[in-house]
């Protein structure tokens, strides 16, 4: 074989390794996030906030202290327990004989009527306070599950992300071999081989910690539901937005009326005016009521009834101070109520401006961002195949359109937890529309 045409041979095999290798690249990228979406999804969100529901120990804590507090409410209302006494009266110390005529055995029953209205404020109180527990237990699942959407949103991103990386990592490996391929039959530069070895290894490192990342978020979403830190958490799903929130009055007049954090601060503002009514009544004396029966063995049996009433002799001591704790108390509720709304409007309206930013953001790199970064790389192939750009000018534009790929998919993680923290604010599932 001559030598012109063994040149002719090595620069024909050379074009035909280095354009197969790049579409072999460009293939692999283009495919990564598909085959990332593609992976089985084997938990569901519906799925994993129900478990939550039904396995997480604080929800469980949060509806025990409900009953604990449904249990208070007879014991506010019931009087108190009476006094039976049995006793020996009048018995001479001589003998101890039964013959004289105060001598007798008795039984006496003692019953204290507290002032009508006391124990009526404070059952009402209780009860006013089991709504709070109950609005509490509410609020707990609300921000539960909107953790459980957090945490699980996170984790979808991060499959998809990884998807994206490695597929990217097979690529740089490809361009590397294709690299030190051309360079060894003196058709590359060592620079593109060194460049491309550097490559691997940076997004192997970002792999690396993104997947211990994962692992600590499957971690924290395994024990928001209940369950052992590590069970196995698979391939997450991830639903775009389809519309955006309502405008922030509407969801503040939402959060106002369905929030139970805000009802619970009302319910206690109920009960400490029970109580201060209660404790103004403090003052009034309670009845003392007491029936007894005397046997005298030799003589007429005796029966005794006394009344007798209480005497608030050291109100400035106790009862007024009663007063005064109780009227504290019930200014305390209203500050806190008038402080936790203004914190819900004021984290509606940070919420809702974060999901419009997201949606907007993804709606943008999805019909404008990413065809122009596509139709770069397009363009990079057809100038690499005539030799005008070298291979790094090619992939880096292909790393780009990657890069927004990753960046669309955590704005729509993002617009989905914040989308969780608002139906959490509210008090009620968020239906988003399809208008602006």
């Amino acid at each position: 074989m001559s030598v012109q045409s063994s040149a002719a041979h090595r620069r024909v095999w050379r074009a035909t390794v280095a354009t197969g290798a790049v579409s072999g690249v460009l293939s692999l990228l283009t495919t990564a996030v598909d085959a990332a979406h593609a992976q089985t999804d084997t938990l569901r969100v519906a799925a994993a906030v129900e478990l939550a529901h039904s396995a997480n120990p604080t929800l469980q804590a949060a509806r025990l202290r409900v009953d604990v507090a449904r249990e208070r409410v007879p014991q506010a209302g019931a009087l108190p327990d009476p006094v039976l006494t049995l006793g020996l009266m009048n018995r001479p110390l001589d003998g101890f004989g039964t013959d004289e005529r105060m001598t007798m055995n008795t039984v006496q029953l003692m019953q204290r009527l507290p002032w009508p209205g006391k124990l009526g404020f404070s059952e009402d109180r209780a009860e006013h306070l089991v709504v709070a527990r109950e609005l509490d237990a509410n609020e707990v699942e609300l921000q539960l599950t909107a953790r459980v959407k957090t945490v699980y949103y996170q984790l979808a991103y991060m499959d998809r992300a990884l998807g994206v990386m490695r597929e990217t990592r097979d690529l740089l490996r490809n361009f590397h071999e294709v690299s030190a391929a051309r360079y060894a039959v003196g058709d590359g530069l060592q620079q593109d081989v060194l460049q491309a070895q550097v490559a691997v290894a940076q997004i192997t490192e970002d792999i690396i910690v993104m997947e211990q990342e994962r692992t600590a978020s499957a971690a924290r979403l395994n024990a928001l539901l209940g369950r052992d830190a590590t069970v196995p958490v698979a391939a997450l799903e991830l639903e775009g937005p389809v519309g955006g929130p309502p405008p922030v009055d509407t969801l503040m007049a939402l959060a106002a009326v369905e929030r139970p954090a805000l009802q619970a601060t009302r319910a206690r503002i109920d009960a400490a005016e029970a109580g201060y009514r209660a404790a103004r009544r403090q003052l009034y004396p309670d009845f003392m009521v007491s029936l007894g029966y005397g046997q005298r063995p030799q003589y007429t049996d005796m029966v005794t009834i006394m009344l007798g009433i209480t005497v608030p002799l050291w109100a400035g001591g106790r009862q007024l101070p009663l007063r005064r704790e109780m009227l504290a108390m019930q200014t305390e509720q209203e500050a806190l109520e008038r402080n936790l709304y203004n914190e819900t409007f004021a984290r509606i309206t940070e919420l809702r401006a974060h999901a419009e930013r997201a949606r907007n953001l993804s709606e943008l790199y999805a019909t404008s961002v990413l065809p122009q970064a596509q139709a770069a790389v397009e363009s990079a192939l057809s100038a690499y195949r005539v030799g005008s750009v070298d291979y790094m000018t090619l992939v880096n534009n292909q790393l780009t359109v990657n890069r927004y790929e990753i960046e669309t998919v955590r704005l729509v993680a993002d617009y989905r937890r914040a989308v969780a923290e608002l139906e959490a604010l509210i008090g009620s599932d968020l239906e988003v529309s399809d208008e602006d």
